[in-house]
């Protein structure tokens, strides 16, 4: 590097040297700076070509830092040439921070020190203005300060950043007699001062930073510094050893025995990975940038040699790698930083928690954490290991740093005898089926990769990532989490807010088996395609090994199989349909099954991300559970009792309604009611409807607004004429004064005129209760309805001010599928799209084009894309069976969601 350096002083600064000390600084500033950018040019280009080339992330930030220094070093010489300064240095020039590690990625910013003594105040700050400026002018995104030993303390003592920065103060220029008094005076004192606190600060530091960022490696768009498993950790780790062990650097850690070689190159190993993708996602981004985006991400993959597989697109595997190597930079750190800190504090409230007690036959808990005595015990007794994760458990403490260490270095031990083992398998089990710490418990085997080794079909789905905006974690750290949710139902977590899954939670008398089908629902997912039935073909392996009995075996198959049956059915399909309802029922065959097809669709659900299950999706989905147990319960009781209910209900609407509007009008309006409507409705809905159909008289509209705020929708029953298109306008209205719609049932009376009930809410959720906006949306679809406004002008008005967010996000091929076996009476439309203004008005629009009237209509939307499916007949009121027709609609309805 020593020959770079000449060259670059060679070949770019040496006429400017030749003139500093003849010519004034303002009359040679501009052709400094001049021979500074070709410099910059030339080098950040080498630097650059080196990267593409293959370069590790190591040598590319050795040759930008390498460039920097050497840009520094040979501008400083030639500002103190000037006769002003005496031609001598009046500082030192320190570098701090990242750079002052040697550890400047393409566009990082330089934090630099002009250290002086007082008397060379003045002198340093006018050379660091003259600097400052020069480097800005650059495009360079500079800090600096100038600071004395007296400076340098003071702020130490105030701000544990500016403290920080000082540990990694490295000299660039200058007087080398007052770095040595830096090092005596400031760096000792930084190192040797108020260690306890240090500590305690960058810990508690290091924790709110992990809150802020991303309290799992697996965020969906990582932040590659300060995320955890970034640099930042590996950082932190340093700072805490380097000030607890008085160590000036990472060789030093070795020598007093903190560090052992293979961690160092473990080290530098995690670094020239983060380094590397950190130099690619600058380069992209043309800016200093720790995120990586989707689109970036994509990018990054294909830089370095990713491509598509039959099981995975090229930014999975990338990402997959990359928390891959964020796990092993989190255990690294996590490991150093736990060696470093030592709580001072112990807890009072629980008595002995500091002394030594016994747990089990080979360990024993102190200070909180499970320990052994034994060094050789898991060389000597493999089984051991599952007995140290009961005991945690049992004894509700962590795993000391050790045992966690002889763990990872005896995963080799659990070979095909282990995983087989009835005893081992039964501590596993006793582990699952009793409450209280078993997500943690789990997520401890996951981090330490013992589940890996254990399940190996887990090690599948290891880190294994969907590139979307809706799978915010990976599959693994889902299904751990999903167990999490289980967990919370027992411990009465949901009690107020959910009763019903926390009174069945409870009533599952094969817990254990219940947590297995969460943790392995997602298990297929490793395989590409169709992951439930190919999870599912998995598990009689998996239960042989885990000594489960024959009908265990058959219902987590059972589960795993259909794990997306509730949620598919639940959102997407009529729960009002009568046959529907009846065929999910045969499929679930026992309550027992349905039961716990439910709580493992909850989970599911729920552990996707944090804004994924919404109240209304539960509406839907206990509305489903408790149609089909009734079913299971009752049997054919139920189908001879629907004349009975019909009777009952009609009743019910006449006793209501009569002293309101009379008998008769009550009586004549049910008879214009279709079998269907009647069996969907209880008594009380049908009598809001009937109602408000009976007061809109020969008015053109009539609209009830309700809300639920448990549910956090808002219901809307809309009483009109029967007009062409008139769904389309309602959705198009709707989309003009930005309503979402949940779902809609569309039902039209023998004297032509139509009742549409929908479920709306805001667009980020939440019940609508601003009665201007309703008064507004009254107004315009009256308007439309009667051919005064146009609709399109509406729904361009609201494109004009779209919610939706412009952030690139990845973008799947537009889809349209057709089922025609579903329903008896109705051809289903599904459409997969991405999510827009209008989208549904759209859709709605076309379909009404095509003549096809829409009886029934659900919209699931998962952050970008939506699902929208639609119960439809033709013109005569019969399925579209003909190829051709279909192939007609699917066109169409492609080309509106293009336009």
């Amino acid at each position: 590097m020593k020959v770079l350096q000449t060259a670059m002083t060679t070949d770019f600064f040496a006429s400017e040297l030749m003139i500093a000390g003849d010519m004034p600084f303002e009359k040679r500033r501009d052709s400094l700076l001049e021979a500074a950018r070709h410099f910059l040019v030339h080098h950040r280009e080498r630097c650059h070509e080196r990267h593409r080339c293959g370069a590790g992330g190591v040598e590319v930030v050795e040759c930008v830092t390498t460039m920097t220094d050497a840009l520094i070093q040979n501008l400083y010489q030639c500002l103190i040439a000037d006769s002003d300064f005496g031609r001598y240095p009046c500082s030192a020039v320190i570098a701090l921070g990242g750079y002052g590690r040697r550890e400047l990625n393409p566009l990082s910013d330089i934090d630099l020190m002009f250290y002086c003594g007082d008397r060379n105040r003045d002198q340093a700050e006018r050379v660091a203005e003259r600097m400052l400026y020069l480097l800005w002018d650059l495009g360079l995104d500079v800090g600096y300060s100038v600071r004395t030993a007296r400076d340098c303390l003071s702020l130490a003592e105030q701000d544990i950043t500016i403290r920080t920065s000082l540990l990694d103060a490295r000299l660039l220029v200058g007087d080398q007699d007052l770095y040595a008094e830096f090092e005596r005076q400031v760096f000792q004192q930084i190192i040797g001062r108020n260690t306890q606190a240090f500590l305690k600060e960058k810990f508690e530091e290091h924790q709110g930073r992990v809150a802020k960022f991303g309290s799992t490696v697996y965020m969906l768009e990582p932040n590659l510094k300060e995320g955890e498993g970034g640099l930042r950790d590996l950082h932190t780790a340093l700072w805490m050893a380097r000030v607890k062990f008085k160590a000036a650097s990472l060789r030093d850690l070795i020598k007093k025995g903190v560090l052992s070689e293979q961690e160092l190159e473990e080290f530098k190993a995690a670094q020239d990975y983060l380094w590397r993708v950190r130099n690619e996602l600058h380069y992209l981004s043309k800016r200093k940038n720790d995120q990586l985006h989707f689109d970036q991400q994509e990018a990054i993959a294909h830089f370095l040699g990713y491509r598509d597989t039959r099981k995975a697109q090229a930014v999975e595997q990338f990402m997959q790698d990359y928390y891959a190597q964020a796990i092993r930079t989190e255990h690294l750190s996590t490991s150093l930083i736990n060696r470093s800190w030592q709580q001072t504090e112990m807890s009072s409230r629980i008595f002995g928690y500091l002394s030594r007690r016994p747990a089990g036959q080979d360990f024993f808990v102190y200070r909180g954490e499970l320990k052994s005595a034994q060094k050789a015990l898991f060389e000597e007794r493999p089984e051991a290991m599952m007995e140290a994760f009961l005991q945690a458990k049992k004894q509700g403490v962590c795993l000391s740093v050790v045992l966690k260490g002889q763990i990872r270095d005896n995963l080799h031990l659990i070979n095909d005898s282990f995983r087989r083992s009835r005893k081992v398998s039964e501590m596993f089990l006793e582990m699952l089926r009793t409450p209280g710490g078993i997500s943690e418990t789990l997520q401890d085997m996951h981090h330490l990769r013992f589940l890996n080794r254990y399940i190996p079909e887990f090690r599948n789905i290891y880190c294994k990532v969907q590139h979307d905006a809706y799978h915010v974690y990976t599959v693994d750290i889902h299904s751990l989490f999903a167990v999490g949710e289980i967990e919370k139902l027992w411990q009465g977590a949901y009690a107020e807010e959910k009763p019903l899954l926390t009174k069945i939670a409870n009533d599952i008398e094969k817990r254990g088996l219940l947590v297995l089908s969460v943790l392995f629902h997602d298990i297929g997912k490793g395989e590409g395609k169709d992951h439930s039935n190919k999870g599912a073909d998995m598990i009689p392996k998996i239960a042989r090994r885990l000594n489960l009995n024959r009908e265990d075996s058959q219902r987590l198959e059972f589960l795993v199989r259909h794990h997306l049956d509730m949620a598919h059915i639940s959102q997407r399909r009529d729960l009002n349909d009568d046959r529907l309802i009846r065929d999910f029922s045969q499929t679930m065959g026992m309550s027992e099954n349905l039961k716990m097809l439910y709580l493992l669709t909850f989970a599911d659900i729920k552990a996707v991300g944090p804004d994924v299950w919404t109240e209304w999706k539960g509406f839907l989905l206990q509305e489903l559970y408790e149609k089909t147990y009734e079913v299971l319960e009752r049997g054919n009781f139920m189908r001879d009792a629907r004349s009975e209910r019909v009777r009952n209900r009609k009743r019910k609407v006449v006793d209501e309604l009569s002293e309101e509007f009379g008998k008769k009008p009550v009586k004549d309006h049910l008879r214009k009611m279709g079998m269907r409507y009647l069996l969907s409705h209880r008594s009380w809905e049908i009598t809001a409807h009937v109602r408000l159909e009976l007061l809109r008289g020969e008015q053109t509209l009539g609209i009830e607004v309700n809300h639920d705020i448990e549910r956090e929708y808002t219901s809307l029953i809309i009483s009109t004429l029967d007009v062409p298109g008139l769904f389309s306008m309602i959705t198009g209205v709707l989309a003009a004064n930005g309503i979402n719609i949940l779902g809609a049932q569309i039902y039209t009376r023998v004297n032509g005129a139509a009742l549409d009930l929908l479920h709306v809410n805001q667009p980020h959720g939440g019940i609508i209760d601003d009665a201007a906006k309703w008064d507004r949306v009254r107004a315009e679809l009256t308007a439309v309805i009667e051919g005064r406004t146009r609709l399109a002008d509406l729904v361009k008005r609201r494109k004009k001010s779209s919610y939706l967010t412009e952030k690139k996000l990845p973008r799947y091929p537009n889809r349209v599928e057709f089922d025609n076996e579903i329903s008896a009476e109705h051809t289903v439309i599904d459409i997969f799209a991405h999510d827009k203004v209008g989208l549904l008005y759209y859709i709605s629009q076309t379909l009404a084009d095509l003549g096809l009237y829409i009886h029934v209509a659900k919209i699931s939307t998962k952050v970008d894309q939506v699902t929208d499916t639609f119960y439809v007949k033709d013109i005569f009121g019969l399925k579209i069976l003909e190829e051709a027709k279909l192939e007609e609609v699917r066109s169409r309805l492609l080309e509106a969601l293009e336009g």
